[in-house]
């Protein structure tokens, strides 16, 4: 079951990225990655205060399925690290450089600041 959950929160996860992508191109037309840089922030945090809130309560997988699943699916690697080449090969390679250097920082100052706010 806790597998199900996790595919399932893992999903709507891509899709909460999706939208705010879609959303964010639709009103603002531009190469620079606005919504994928929030949403790895925002899973970062919400990373953070399931990690120190959740773990030790009385369900042990509530938070595998909200780190692992919700996070998971609306972070992305993939799309932090893809998208800084495609920049560069727009010839934008300031901004190329500039998301390869701050995202890490960003969103592990994120998941501090989520941590915190859990405490």
């Amino acid at each position: 079951m806790t597998l199900l959950l996790i595919a399932i929160f893992g999903a709507l996860g891509c899709v909460v990225r999706f939208v705010s992508e879609y959303v964010v191109r639709r009103h603002h037309p531009t190469l620079r990655p606005w919504a994928t840089v929030a949403a790895n922030t925002v899973g970062s945090a919400l990373a953070g205060w399931a990690a120190y809130r959740l773990i030790g309560n009385g369900d042990l997988h509530l938070h595998e399925i909200v780190i692992t699943g919700f996070c998971g699916g609306l972070t992305t690697f993939s799309s932090a690290m893809a998208i800084p080449a495609l920049l560069q090969r727009e010839h934008h390679v300031g901004y190329s450089v500039a998301l390869v250097v701050t995202t890490p920082l960003l969103c592990g100052a994120a998941f501090a600041i989520g941590m915190g706010l859990a405490h």
